[in-house]
């Protein structure tokens, strides 16, 4: 396959329609293709209500259809020089860049997250697909001549065949995009299923796709929910599985692949700790933490959802949250000022009130409550503003459970091993912060905490896209992370070659 058919095209009709009213539509060997589901799901705009439109349940025969069409198309792909590949990359790249403010609005509007979040959320998209345009040196294998008498070795990496990825609702952009670009980089080919709550973003990106003119086949767009995900694991032409979501499901996701033989990826929940030393730069920390604790209404992986002040810096802690709390603006995400935006749902935020009034029958203390908040303009939006507890102990559900929500637990420590110990002894860890101005503290912390994403006076401890993301113990199932190198290890083969010529 050469260059011959690259460049942009103008789409029609289905393809390039830039508004998202109606039934959206799976992608599956380059066209528009409608679900063989019955039954849909009607999804509105979180803040506002108002309609968006709806999205199949999908069935396993759209899965198989998919599939069909990425099997037929990896043949061809894999024999595609990675240059090649790499440069469908840059033109994706380019036509995120072209319509960024309109993926950022549509962002908004179906996940409910601020403007500001959104730009996040699609630029750390971007961010990956520049990363994977690298693939012709980060694929690169190892040669030694001479290993014995006579004898070479050359050792490469081969792509295996067609890989699913199966997103959660709260980065509608960018989580697909840890895995696709790796994915067809490295010469495989893909089925996305896009989370049934915020199916919006990723269709506009597949109508980008469909711009690009990437071989039919080489990237295919399913939608639907547990039937879909259950199709994809039993699939016996799927090769592996890169999936985020919570820790039972991710743990679903891992067992099935296994009894499957696939490969996974299986990115699950969080409980992420915070650790708060006195001699931290207050201002900047408190700040810090509010932004992490609330931020995305609390709806992200790396969100904190635990804050531990260590010895005196626990009395000025409690304060010096709810004061800075008060001051997060609460409402629709795309309007000046926001800071926070709704829950993603009115099932989700029920669940959420449901931990808040389970922290106080459970004995803590509510500084900060955040139930019966009402926006302006905005009566059917999914609203819960920041909501703080102290005096909780670690075995009250509000300590120990993922709410994914803006719930923020506060916990004494005495000493900085007390503290460490309290987030080791929670069985996830994905990530954890520390906030001080002692290299002591920042090093041993760094170096005894089981969280795999660490920050030092970071709140949200995001790796780059090129740098390992994903957690620890009940945080992740597998060997193999996303983002960079690992990602290009998950999606390829090691094929090793010892040569003699007489």
């Amino acid at each position: 396959m050469d260059d011959s058919s690259r460049g942009p095209r103008s789409g029609s009709g289905d393809a390039m329609r830039a508004g998202h009213d109606g039934t959206v539509k799976n992608y599956i060997g380059g066209a528009w293709h409608t679900s063989t589901s019955t039954e849909h799901l009607l999804l509105s705009n979180p803040a506002t209500g108002e309609p968006l439109g709806s999205v199949p349940r999908g069935t396993g025969k759209d899965v198989d259809q998919a599939v069909a069409a990425a099997k037929a198309a990896f043949p061809a792909w894999r024999d595609t020089p990675p240059a090649t590949r790499a440069r469908y990359l840059f033109d994706l790249r380019n036509a995120m860049e072209e319509h960024f403010d309109e993926l950022c609005a549509l962002c908004t509007e179906e996940h409910g997250k601020t403007l500001d979040e959104s730009r996040g959320d699609v630029r750390r998209g971007i961010d990956n697909v520049e990363t994977a345009a690298g693939i012709p040196s980060l694929m690169m294998g190892d040669a030694l001549e001479q290993i014995a008498s006579g004898i070479d070795c050359v050792s490469v990496r081969q792509p295996m065949g067609v890989f699913a990825v199966i997103a959660p609702y709260n980065f509608p952009s960018m989580v697909p995009l840890w895995f696709l670009p790796y994915a067809i980089a490295t010469g495989n080919t893909l089925v996305v299923k896009p989370s049934e709550q915020v199916p919006f973003s990723q269709r506009r990106i597949f109508e980008l796709i469909d711009t690009i003119r990437l071989p039919k086949g080489v990237v295919n767009s399913v939608n639907g929910g547990k039937d879909v995900v259950n199709a994809i694991l039993e699939h016996e032409d799927i090769a592996g599985v890169s999936f985020v979501g919570s820790s039972a499901v991710a743990r679903h996701v891992y067992e099935r692949a296994g009894a499957t033989g696939k490969r996974a990826q299986a990115l699950g929940g969080a409980k992420n700790f915070a650790v708060v030393m006195d001699d931290c730069d207050w201002e900047k920390s408190i700040a810090n933490v509010v932004d992490s604790a609330f931020g995305c209404a609390g709806q992200r992986c790396l969100a904190t959802s635990v804050v531990v002040g260590v010895g005196s810096a626990y009395a000025r802690l409690r304060e010096s949250l709810v004061l800075a709390s008060r001051k997060v603006k609460v409402g629709n995400g795309r309007d000046p000022g926001v800071t926070m935006g709704p829950l993603i749902s009115a099932r989700h935020k029920e669940r959420v009130l449901g931990y808040i009034d389970r922290g106080r029958k459970e004995g803590a203390e509510l500084l900060l409550d955040g139930r019966g908040l009402e926006v302006a303009g905005c009566p059917k939006g999914h609203f819960v503003g920041p909501t703080i507890f102290a005096n909780v102990s670690p075995n009250m559900a509000i300590a120990s459970d993922e709410i994914f929500g803006p719930v923020l637990s506060v916990l004494e420590a005495k000493t900085l091993d007390d503290a460490i110990a309290l987030a080791k002894s929670h069985p996830l860890a994905n990530a954890a912060s520390i906030y001080t101005q002692n290299g002591g503290h920042a090093r041993k912390f760094s170096k005894e905490i089981d969280a795999s994403m660490v920050g030092v006076n970071i709140g949200v401890a995001a790796p780059m896209s090129y740098f390992t993301f994903g957690g620890n113990k009940g945080s992740f199932f597998g060997d193999l992370k996303a983002h960079g190198r690992e990602s290009v290890l998950f999606y390829t083969q090691n094929k090793t070659s010892i040569q003699r010529w007489w």
